[in-house]
């Protein structure tokens, strides 16, 4: 299924767990620094309304005066569990990408604001930079450095899986209930 920009709380509240999803538009990345500096009270370099972002440390050089992205792999998201519920609900973030789902603290947000958590195959950086079509803008580098800072990433078909929707249903809950059921010894 393709999900174009704008990406509107209809949307997003219209998937599921389990949707194979591909995002066309505007996205941005954020890692550790710049969830830390927004959950702090720094001022968004970028207006997130109804944005996706992405947990990814992206490899971007610069070629023929344009940036160009090399690789663009999910980063392990947990670690923004303290602070992306409250960042979806401030800035009215509609989706996040990254790798290893989040907690039921950002599940729960992910309900009452009417956001999903993506996930992007780890290990395929090259690839999914190829989806990259376009850099249109770099904030924070300075702050921050590179990897951390927040990088406006034009996507086509940038290809994810819906693990937690705002239905309250989350992939990651289901497959460690599954598991802690087999170690348990039951089927």
């Amino acid at each position: 299924m393709l999900l174009e920009a704008p990406f509107t709380e209809k949307k997003i509240r219209a998937l599921k767990v389990g949707d194979r999803v591909e995002i066309s538009g505007l996205i941005f990345t954020g890692r550790d620094a710049a969830h830390k500096y927004l959950h702090d009270g720094g001022k968004p370099p970028v207006d997130l309304t109804d944005s996706i972002v992405y947990h990814c440390g992206p490899v971007v050089v610069r070629e023929k005066g344009k940036w160009v992205v090399k690789a663009a792999g999910p980063t392990t998201s947990i670690r923004e569990e303290p602070f992306q519920g409250p960042l979806m609900e401030q800035y009215k973030i509609r989706g996040v990408i990254g790798k290893g789902g989040m907690g039921p603290k950002t599940l729960e947000y992910c309900r009452k604001v009417g956001a999903v958590y993506f996930h992007a195959v780890g290990g395929a950086a090259q690839v999914l930079a190829r989806k990259v079509v376009e850099v249109t803008g770099v904030h924070m580098a300075d702050e921050f450095g590179s990897p951390e800072a927040i990088w406006e990433f034009r996507v086509e078909r940038f290809p994810v899986v819906v693990t937690m929707d705002s239905h309250g249903n989350s992939l990651h809950e289901q497959v460690m209930k599954a598991s802690q059921l087999k170690l348990a010894g039951g089927r």
